[in-house]
């Protein structure tokens, strides 16, 4: 009932967060274009098996399954009933918490803009591991917890410093008072830094950080990878100052200060090792 109700919101024109959402709905064809463009540059993108976790509306699945197999995995009906039903693309309604298939079936899951809302929890690193075939990959992408940007205006909320927070003190602290509609979902984001995403992976995966590829992409004018007004102006100016060479020329693939506290969404892909 409760998944009913979000979707009930998401949809709401009223909603104080409607015009995000719209925008990443109106979007999400770019950024399915994006992530097969990172992906195809990484593997051969052909005739493989995918699993597309918190598939949404399936814009991601429907263009990788151009020449692939993809299982979208997504809980909310409502969205669900967008994502046709093919040969090459196969929904099921389900969520993380039991992944209905058997060990070593998947060559790539995705997890796009998803892992901040779940509850990760050290069974869910092992299962996502036990399903990738043997040099299996990830595509993950999440929001930094401790970017500055972020920091100014949280990419869920637009909000200064709410990013900062635990799951639970957001719902205590600015849902509780601003925002009761949203008090009781489950999926509140809490996100995560570069050391989080290390610690969590990096015994089981090797983690390629892909920042410059998604800076190089988003200032040449690729479109799907932000959609709060924020985060659009910020590119903007940027791009009006003809800033943008110089950025991309400090973007880069390190762990080091840049990613640790400047890159807004992290852009990864995870090798099984």
């Amino acid at each position: 009932m409760e998944v009913e109700k979000e979707i009930q919101r998401e949809y709401n024109p009223f909603h104080p967060n409607y015009e995000r959402w719209e925008k990443a709905r109106n979007l999400s064809d770019e950024r399915a274009m994006f992530v097969e463009s990172l992906l195809s540059s990484k593997l051969n993108l052909e005739e493989l098996t995918i699993l597309d976790v918190g598939a949404g509306e399936g814009s991601t699945s429907k263009i990788l399954s151009r020449k692939n197999l993809v299982i979208s995995l997504e809980p909310k009906s409502e969205r669900i009933k967008k994502i046709p039903k093919e040969d090459s693309l196969q929904p099921i309604m389900a969520d993380s918490s039991g992944l209905p298939f058997k060990s070593s079936v998947f060559s790539i899951i995705i997890l796009q803009d998803v892992i901040e809302h779940l509850n990760i929890t050290e069974k869910l690193i092992k299962d996502l591991n036990y399903l990738l075939k043997e040099n299996g990959t990830i595509y993950l992408s999440t929001p930094n917890r401790i970017s500055l940007v972020n920091i100014i205006s949280d990419p869920h909320w637009g909000m200064p410093l709410l990013c900062l927070f635990k799951r639970e003190q957001i719902r205590k602290y600015f849902l509780k008072y601003f925002r009761k509609s949203d008090y009781y979902r489950d999926d509140i984001a809490e996100l995560l830094s570069l050391k989080d995403v290390i610690h969590l992976f990096s015994k089981i995966f090797s983690i390629n950080i892909c920042t410059k590829f998604s800076v190089d992409y988003l200032l040449s004018g690729g479109k799907g990878l932000v959609w709060s007004k924020f985060h659009l102006w910020l590119v903007k100016f940027v791009n009006d100052l003809g800033l943008g060479k110089m950025i991309k020329s400090i973007a880069n693939n390190e762990v080091g200060i840049i990613n640790k506290f400047f890159t807004p969404t992290f852009y990864l892909i995870l090798k099984k090792k």
